[in-house]
């Protein structure tokens, strides 16, 4: 990134762009590694297939990825008056307590009871609003739930889609599709806690992975529980003055070692996704293993870590986008948008993928 570029000063309108309908992605590609992949390599942006991702990159790089697991965290119900309700359940707290998003037409009251999948009376469960969260003037509810919160959403509850990927009216609104179930979901997602696909990886598979290892291309991984937050769009002109979600990260001591081992031998480190970026640039940045991060990655960051960067593409105007052209340049990212759209590429969770390079900020390449 230029010096120009890197003491710019961006307004949220600079992260725009038209998106025709129809490039929104509403299915995955019939095989996860045959999706499109779009190399932007500066100077010699190539349109590839996903399961050439190993011949490009180099033996001793480190792949990095996300293992959350995304859980079925939408539960409908109804309020003890009757009143139709839907959660959204963002975080699973001790004793059986949840934090979540609640849709409904009128809160229920603190201390009300709800009645979810039925209720504990037709084979469902019960719900009590104790409060909002993290405070009193939150824009989520705290809950206490009848019974342990992970087996009641494996039971009850569906897979939370994105709002822009669209299912027939009623289809699927209680039950999931068999297609969604497993593709909305990382071959080696592990750590329960996710709302939100990590959708860069849902790309991988057995295939793919074993050419990575073939190749000499060593893998790790993080934990970042994707919130509902990474699809709200930013609402302030100016972008500094924008609230960042918060999410629960960890990066273990065996991934810290094996990034380190990767510097030591030259390798570059790849992150899978921009959740892992998040995760990773926090650590580097606050020196915390683990934790809750609301990092806010905008042009003219310094990253630490990530050399190199798989991701999907993003939404106007998201903070997704801010964090992609902090890391390989604005220009450059919208150079790359404007290609995909001319080509075709599929967008947001279940479309294609682009493989970046980090620009380096001035202070970097000094």
């Amino acid at each position: 990134m230029t010096s120009s570029a890197s003491s710019r000063s961006f307004t949220l309108n600079d992260f725009d762009f038209e998106l025709p309908p129809e490039l929104i992605a509403q299915h995955p590609s019939a095989e996860r590694s045959g999706s499109r992949l779009l190399d932007g390599a500066p100077g010699a942006v190539t349109d590839r297939i996903f399961r050439d991702l190993p011949s490009l990159l180099n033996p001793g790089d480190l792949l990095v990825f996300n293992d959350t697991k995304v859980v079925k965290a939408r539960i409908f119900g109804e309020k003890a008056s009757g009143g139709k309700l839907e959660l959204l359940i963002e975080r699973v707290l001790q004793d059986h307590q949840v934090v979540a998003h609640m849709k409904v037409s009128k809160k229920p009251l603190l201390g009300g009871k709800m009645h979810l999948a039925g209720g504990a009376h037709k084979g469902g469960f019960d719900a009590v609003l104790l409060g909002r969260w993290p405070d009193e003037n939150g824009q989520l509810f705290h809950l206490q739930l009848s019974d342990e919160p992970h087996a009641l959403m494996e039971k009850h509850g569906v897979v939370p889609l994105p709002p822009y990927i669209e299912r027939p009216a009623g289809a699927s609104e209680h039950a999931d599709t068999e297609e969604d179930e497993q593709r909305y979901q990382t071959v080696f997602a592990r750590a329960p806690g996710a709302v939100a696909a990590p959708t860069a990886a849902l790309h991988f598979d057995e295939g793919v992975l074993a050419a990575l290892a073939a190749r000499g291309v060593h893998t790790a991984s993080v934990t970042l529980h994707v919130g509902a937050g990474t699809f709200q769009p930013v609402k302030t002109e100016n972008i500094a003055e924008h609230t960042m979600h918060s999410e629960w990260y960890e990066v273990p001591e065996a991934t810290q070692q094996a990034i380190a081992e990767c510097k030591a031998r030259g390798g570059q480190v790849v992150a899978v996704g921009t959740t892992t970026v998040r995760t990773l640039e926090s650590w580097a940045k606050f020196n915390q293993a683990s934790g809750d991060t609301e990092i806010f990655i905008t042009p003219g960051f310094e990253f630490k870590v990530v050399d190199r960067l798989i991701t999907n593409f993003h939404l106007p105007k998201s903070t997704l986008m801010m964090l992609v052209s902090a890391f390989a340049g604005y220009e450059h990212i919208m150079g790359l948008y404007r290609h995909a759209i001319a080509q075709k590429y599929r967008f947001f969770s279940y479309g294609d993928s682009m493989l970046l390079r980090r620009t380096p900020t001035t202070s970097q390449a000094s």
